[in-house]
């Protein structure tokens, strides 16, 4: 079993739904247990990303607003089905 790791993931100005999109993709590499830490700057990211990791049943461990944007910390998990 390996460590989880952490990725940065600049999706700065990229316009919706370009920034989902892409986490969606990017997250289907990672391993469970892995953090994909992403850099926004569309406003609706704020709502978008939490939005989508309740959906995909992954963690959304931090969400930080920043000079550009928005932070974002999302720990890869599993959606619990029944």
């Amino acid at each position: 079993m390996t460590s989880p790791v952490d990725v940065i993931y600049d999706l700065r100005g990229l316009k919706c739904p370009l920034p989902v999109l892409k986490t969606r993709r990017k997250l289907k590499a990672l391993h469970d247990g892995d953090r994909l830490i992403l850099q926004t700057s569309d406003p609706l990211a704020g709502i978008d990303i939490p939005h989508f990791c309740s959906q995909e049943g992954h963690q959304l461990v931090e969400s930080e607003k920043t000079a550009e944007g928005h932070r974002f910390t999302i720990r890869k998990g599993r959606a619990v089905i029944g």
